[in-house]
């Protein structure tokens, strides 16, 4: 079953390669290459992507695919800039630690992101933001700025922020799709986000997937559990389809 799911995800890799178009954007003089699909231009609701640790990869191509199909218009972020993007895990922990703890450089990011989506023809009021792993903790980040969007989800994604960060209100919907058996969530982690979100007054869920690791959607990865990252996608899917359409 594995197998046959990992195939179909590198089919799907190569299909993103030839339709997914690069976006040349900028924060200064940092050069950004983001990736939008191909309905631009159509006034769609959007969706942005905030891929994991190590930049653009094939999950986020393929995710940003298969919105396009659902009717909507995707656009995957570029957080680190060209000339940045993470040679192996230390570089990339490195990296994606930077941009954890200078939270406002990455919600910087985020904004210009929404941004070019929104330049691509994206619906304005009917935005929402995806992101897995460190783009998860990007997702919390969209919220936590108030940006104008309805919805985030956060794809077992890091939970955690700084000790001395207050409280704030929190206006978009939150999804948060945590595996059970994540061991860099601890359950002081999830306390203390459900703890915000309460204060935040937000509309808020959690979902938790059982036998399943950090990377549990990834058909790359050693804890791709087929089953689980179908269900996690269903209920994105959902999600979105009550916020945007």
């Amino acid at each position: 079953m594995n197998k046959l799911f990992l195939s179909i995800f590198l089919l799907s890799a190569g299909i993103a390669n030839a339709q997914l178009k690069t976006i040349e954007y900028a924060d200064g003089s940092q050069k950004l290459h983001g990736m939008v699909t191909a309905n631009t231009g159509k006034k769609l609701p959007g969706v942005l992507i905030l891929p994991a640790w190590k930049g653009i990869d094939e999950e986020a191509k393929t995710a940003a695919l298969e919105l396009q199909q659902q009717g909507y218009m995707a656009f995957i972020a570029d957080i680190y800039g060209e000339g940045n993007i993470p040679k192996d895990n230390a570089a990339a922990a490195q990296l994606s630690g930077k941009y954890k703890q200078d939270y406002q450089a990455y919600q910087k990011r985020i904004s210009l992101a929404l941004e070019e989506l929104k330049k691509a023809g994206a619906q304005a009021d009917k935005l929402a933001v995806i992101g897995y792993c460190f783009g998860g903790a990007g997702a919390l980040e969209t919220a936590r700025a108030g940006f104008p969007v309805v919805g985030v989800v956060s794809i077992h994604g890091s939970l955690g922020k700084a000790a001395d960060r207050k409280n704030g209100a929190l206006t978009a919907k939150m999804l948060i799709e945590n595996p059970a058996d994540d061991q860099s969530v601890t359950p002081e982690n999830m306390s203390i986000l459900i703890k915000e979100m309460n204060d935040g007054k937000a509309d808020w869920q959690i979902i938790t997937y059982a036998n399943s690791k950090h990377t549990f959607t990834d058909p790359k990865s050693a804890d791709y559990n087929a089953v689980m990252a179908k269900r996690a996608w269903n209920h994105t899917l959902m999600f979105l389809g009550e916020l945007l359409k």
